[in-house]
């Protein structure tokens, strides 16, 4: 069976494919579908956004749609950028944008954990699965490496023991919030 993903993000989407290519057929992107939709994610909570998502293209598709909504959680702005992440620094900022509040958020502070939350919603036939993943690490003062995207560069993850834009595609998402987001999506059954 095929699968559409709730993303235009090409990102994202390579870091999906890689790990579910082996349980779907042809796993689509939104731009692949042609379908141009914004819906807006005005949850409270990831779980919130990605089952927003996950409905507005389900009701476009005969397809199973994944969704997925994530985030960086810093402990020392109490959750920010959280649900926000994409969007730190305005509705239309980059990556560097949103990098550059981080660290002008950070300037002086000494406590630096952080995590990446995610939830992924398989929704098929009006039901849907929950998968829950969180990886655990810090933020670091200054950029390391050129891998991944969004925040990766300023995120020292302590299970890889190097920041994700350091890190292979493997590496990363044998560790990150998405790929066990997925494996806890994938040990469920509907």
């Amino acid at each position: 069976m095929d699968l559409l993903l709730a993303t235009n993000n090409s990102h994202k989407a390579d870091e999906i494919r890689a790990m579910l290519s082996d349980r779907f057929g042809r796993i689509y992107t939104l731009k692949e579908k042609k379908i141009d939709l914004s819906p807006d994610e005005n949850g409270a909570t990831f779980t919130e956004n990605a089952l927003i998502k996950a409905r507005a293209f389900s009701a476009l598709t005969d397809l199973p749609v994944l969704a997925d909504d994530s985030g960086l959680v810093v402990e020392a702005l109490g959750g920010e950028p959280g649900i926000r992440s994409a969007r730190y620094a305005g509705e239309n900022s980059t990556d560097a944008d949103n990098n550059a509040k981080l660290m002008m958020r950070l300037e002086g502070v000494k406590d630096r954990r952080a995590r990446f939350e995610c939830r992924v919603v398989l929704l098929f036939n009006g039901k849907y699965l929950v998968g829950t993943g969180t990886t655990e690490g810090e933020i670091l003062s200054a950029p390391s490496g050129v891998l991944g995207f969004g925040y990766d560069p300023y995120f020292y993850s302590y299970d890889l023991k190097k920041s994700f834009a350091t890190a292979s595609p493997a590496e990363k998402n044998s560790v990150s919030h998405r790929g066990r987001a997925i494996k806890d999506l994938l040990q469920q059954r509907f």
